[in-house]
């Protein structure tokens, strides 16, 4: 009998587990794809320029507002691809402070990105005329729910601690 560990559908990888620890890592790949081809194309373009071209192009994670079971250690891998992606794309040493180089350009950190399409998402399906949608956003304890009020923590059964 043949058995699929994993599944594509429109861009969002769906494991046999139902974690999303694979979908993180396709989304931090393509971040580094994306952050590598801008910083190499637009390398002489004005830092304004390559910031609002990081703005653009990667701060719109796909599919992250849907992640609700990860390991920490492929949430920070993707955390720390972001940073990476932004230094890269600027021109910023590589330890440099990341609360501080995204304070100064006046752009969103990892968490804040995470919190607004959370919470970007939980709007939409608030707002949605569909019943199902509506009962699913009346019940705080759906991992969607909690997704929408705090993106950082996990549930104690999700964690790989």
């Amino acid at each position: 009998m043949l058995t699929i560990n994993e599944i594509e559908d429109d861009g969002h990888v769906v494991a046999a587990d139902l974690k999303d620890d694979m979908d993180i890592e396709r989304e931090r790949r393509a971040l580094s794809v994306r952050a590598n081809m801008i910083a190499r194309r637009f390398s002489g373009c004005s830092r304004e320029v390559r910031i609002t071209l990081f703005r653009a192009f990667c701060t719109s994670l796909y599919t992250c507002s849907l992640w609700v079971r990860y390991s920490q250690r492929a949430y920070r891998a993707l955390r720390v691809q972001y940073n990476n992606a932004f230094r890269v794309m600027v021109g910023l040493p590589r330890f440099c402070s990341a609360s501080g180089m995204f304070a100064e350009a006046r752009v969103d950190c990892f968490q804040a990105t995470m919190r607004w399409r959370a919470a970007s998402l939980m709007r939409r399906v608030r707002d949605s005329p569909n019943t199902i949608l509506k009962m699913i956003s009346d019940k705080p304890d759906r991992p969607i729910c909690y997704t929408g009020r705090d993106y950082i923590p996990l549930p104690a059964q999700y964690s790989d601690h």
